[in-house]
């Protein structure tokens, strides 16, 4: 009886799982250690995204680093943008950050509980989010920002790291209100599907491409039974822990084993344990 049970209760999972699946995708892989570096078409400028371990913790929660890296190349001119987040089944939640401004300016902070999103999980056409932030700025003073992002296009990208179908081209709307003045700006961003930022073009219209990227983990991660491959075995490992609070199973680390942890499997099925990297 518990074995047809557990049958038709895995039946179920499945059916569900490949429901999600048909229009899930993941943009923003969130394994640490992954890495993505984008260049400027005339090769002076780079943009480097990377997700790291940090020692920041609030409220009992491991925060991870979501660092974005400015650099002219040949000079000394380098600025971070530093994020410290956590991923859950909404996306990634922003609880702190650290922006370099630059001379004279400083660095603008801010601390956020309850967190922010940041970045939703998944992602579709005409999809919208937006988040506001106060923080204090030398010379400027008190300052408001809020970023607005849609997904407004989807376009097949071409790059120096290869070409990527399907990609969401997102339009983002900052706006700094300060004491005497306004400013807004517009930019864009493409992500690919299961794999992250591939395009950005800043405000100033200048236009980065990838040129190299690491993404550890993305595959392996699911291979709960470690046999090299993501087949069913794991998706019945998954499975008979539905329901549980337990870190075994629990793939995208919200604190349950549940549906999203299954569809996480089911999409990968057939797949190798491989890293990729270029």
């Amino acid at each position: 009886m518990h074995y047809n049970s557990t049958k038709i209760l895995l039946a179920g999972i499945l059916t569900l799982t490949y429901a999600v699946i048909a229009n899930a995708q993941i943009y923003y892989p969130t394994n640490l250690g992954n890495e993505w570096v984008l260049e400027s078409e005339d090769k002076t400028e780079r943009v480097t995204y990377s997700i790291d371990a940090s020692k920041e913790t609030i409220n009992g929660i491991e925060l991870a680093l979501l660092k974005i890296t400015n650099e002219t190349l040949g000079t000394d001119s380098i600025t971070t943008e530093k994020y410290f987040v956590d991923f859950d089944d909404e996306g990634i939640k922003l609880y702190k950050y650290e922006v370099e401004l630059g001379d004279p300016f400083g660095v603008a902070a801010g601390l956020l509980y309850p967190p922010i999103l940041f970045y939703p999980l998944t992602l579709e056409l005409d999809d919208t989010w937006e988040f506001t932030t106060e923080t204090e700025v030398i010379l400027v003073g008190p300052v408001i920002f809020t970023s607005i992002s849609e997904v407004i296009d989807i376009e097949d990208v071409e790059t120096p790291a290869g070409i990527f179908k399907d990609c969401l081209k997102i339009k983002i709307r900052t706006i700094s209100q300060a004491t005497l003045s306004i400013t807004r700006s517009t930019s864009y961003q493409w992500l690919a599907p299961n794999f992250g930022p591939v395009k950005f073009e800043n405000s100033q219209d200048i236009v980065y491409n990838l040129v190299s990227y690491k993404l550890l983990s993305v595959i392996s991660a699911y291979d709960v039974t470690g046999d090299g491959v993501i087949n069913i075995l794991d998706l019945v490992y998954v499975a008979a822990r539905f329901g549980k609070e337990t870190e075994e199973g629990d793939l995208n680390n919200d604190g349950i084993v549940n549906i999203l942890d299954l569809t996480l499997v089911a999409k990968h099925i057939g797949k190798e344990t491989t890293d990729s990297s270029n």
